[in-house]
């Protein structure tokens, strides 16, 4: 195990792949950022949809550097076989990690097509057991911008599952389109996470992986 990231994450209805340049192709990325569709995506995001294929480029760029820098393990989410849209990618998150405050962030975002099936709290489980059974963080954190009530109903439903929930409201904690705006912050600890699903998770995490098995 030559990296502290696996690059392959596998749920029972979810592959996530390692958001780097040698799995993720530019024009791939790009064709989905760049989409109509992404207005909605973004409309509680602190960007927009992008405008050229650098802005993609860029964007894998930084997932690549914070991967080796162990600052973030961020991947593309794939439905595997037998979802609808299986092998495309669904969207992108991963887990930031605050490593001196023990501490691991979420975050997540999906194309509308992908929204309501669950894959949220999917993920979300497979990388809280990573942050605390592999990385042996303290605590995993996720925020939402207040008004985005999907993220809200979804965020509320899945931290409460792995024992978790709401901690307060952050004012102008954020910027959208220039724009200060309160979040909503939600944790789990170890403890919580323990008491919950007692240490047990439907996830498989592979480091060592053959090149021409990722995608």
């Amino acid at each position: 195990m030559s990296e502290l990231f696996p690059e392959v994450v596998e749920t029972p209805r979810l592959r996530l792949v390692a958001r780097r340049p040698k799995h993720v192709g530019v024009h791939e990325a790009y064709d989905l950022c760049s989409a109509p569709e992404m207005d909605d995506v973004t409309r509680y995001m602190p960007w927009s949809r992008h405008e050229t294929p650098k802005v993609t480029k860029d964007f894998l760029d930084r997932g690549e550097s914070s991967w080796t820098d162990a600052e973030s393990a961020d991947y593309a989410i794939i439905p595997r076989e037998g979802e609808e849209g299986a092998g495309e990618i669904a969207g992108f998150g991963g887990l930031h990690t605050e490593w001196d405050r023990r501490v691991g962030e979420l975050g997540l975002w999906l194309r509308p097509r992908h929204w309501g099936r669950g894959y949220s709290g999917e993920r979300a489980a497979a990388l809280a057991a990573l942050a605390f059974d592999a990385f042996d963080l303290d605590v995993v954190s996720v925020s939402h911008v207040a008004d985005n009530e999907k993220s809200q109903r979804a965020i509320e439903k899945y931290t409460a599952a792995l024992g978790g929930g709401l901690d307060g409201r952050e004012r102008n904690s954020i910027v959208i389109d220039g724009d200060p705006a309160d979040e909503l912050r939600y944790s789990v600890s170890r403890e919580d996470w323990l008491d919950a699903t007692g240490g047990d998770y439907d996830a498989e995490f592979r480091w060592d992986v053959d090149p021409d098995d990722v995608r």
